[in-house]
């Protein structure tokens, strides 16, 4: 449908995309206080309980998945209402800058700018600063870890309390890891676009996707290095049963590494950070989809948290697909896998 609209002039498949994803607006919540305003000049949502509390409660920074191209405060509405009623927290959703229109660092710089405001005036929403979590789901959970990775070093602000990644995609290296083949036609995230997205927020354009895809745009000697972190072999072998097939190493072509090669950032592919900053970050719940090309994304990150000292909650949806999350109670149909999915993060943080 996009695409005929697209071929037609009328408008761009991505403007397309974001009109039919656009969200309903609901009605008030009988619970919730929420109100729209501005943190650091990025506009968030904030939804805080209205029962009273004993203590200050925790808070939660959401940021929303849609490849960095799609999805706004109104698609996210109900998750984000669900997380904040049912673990009685605070609850941020931050809009922060899509893509292709505003570029990598854009969503991240927009993201770590509302997180920050958050912690330093965390008292002023009835929040314990020692108690703010940073949550995302799909592109909202690699915005996430790049924010979590980064407060980690820093002196200037409280510890994050914990992290919690929703099928997050962490990587930008390798897009034929087992996953990627066995769900590389499974809906809501094919194996294109995956690498479609992720050209569209490091670039604005998804020139060169095909060369993404086959894997020549990173450099032998750097994939040697990263292959510690990257690699099939890290991958319990339950994961790799389905149909896995090896694919024959393609040629490097250096031209296309030189437009891609801020992939090699760990603030936009946080699965290649230095162990010294991984050994930093806060408690972790990462949620994982059998059926879903970004799931061994997830398993990666967690075998690296794991060697690095860090406690993690691992939740892994059997029947899970990507996107799965997002549809919770979405034009009033649901699937019982996401509930369970979003009830293992309420539980993960009543659990705090």
């Amino acid at each position: 449908q996009g695409r005929v609209l697209e071929k037609t002039g009328l408008c761009s498949q991505i403007t397309f995309g974001r009109y039919v994803r656009q969200g309903r607006k609901l009605g008030v919540d009988p619970k919730l206080f929420i109100q729209d305003l501005q943190f650091n000049k990025v506009p968030v949502r904030v939804y805080q309980p209205k029962a009273t509390s004993d203590g200050r409660r925790r808070g939660i920074i959401f940021f929303h998945g849609g490849g960095w191209v799609f999805g706004s405060l109104d698609t996210y509405e109900k998750v984000c209402r669900y997380i904040s009623r049912e673990s009685e927290s605070v609850v941020v959703s931050v809009q922060y800058r899509l893509a292709p229109e505003h570029k990598y660092p854009a969503a991240y710089e927009d993201c770590l700018n509302a997180t920050t405001h958050f912690m330093k005036n965390a008292e002023h929403y009835g929040v314990d600063p020692a108690n703010v979590i940073v949550c995302g789901d799909s592109a909202g959970g690699n915005l996430a870890a790049a924010v979590s990775q980064t407060i980690a070093g820093r002196t200037d602000l409280p510890k994050l309390r914990a992290q919690i990644l929703i099928y997050p995609g962490l990587q930008a290296l390798d897009f034929n890891l087992p996953s990627y083949h066995q769900n590389r036609g499974v809906p809501l995230l094919f194996r294109e676009r995956a690498a479609f997205f992720a050209l569209q927020y490091l670039n604005g354009d998804a020139l060169h996707m095909q060369e993404v895809l086959e894997g020549s745009h990173i450099p032998p000697d750097m994939r040697l290095k990263y292959r510690k972190w990257v690699s099939p072999d890290n991958i319990p072998e339950k994961f790799k049963v389905r149909g896995v097939k090896p694919l024959r190493p393609t040629d490097f072509i250096a031209e296309v590494y030189e437009t891609v090669k801020r992939f090699c950032e760990p603030n936009l592919c946080p699965l290649l950070a230095e162990d010294a900053i991984v050994h930093q970050l806060p408690e972790s719940f990462i949620l994982t989809c059998e059926y879903d090309v970004l799931r061994d994304d997830g398993l990666l990150y967690k075998k690296r948290l794991e060697d690095n000292g860090v406690r993690v909650t691992w939740y892994h949806l059997e029947d899970g697909f990507h996107g799965i999350i997002s549809l919770y109670d979405y034009c009033g149909f649901s699937f019982p896998a996401g509930k369970r999915g979003l009830d293992s993060v309420v539980n993960f943080l009543k659990s705090l």
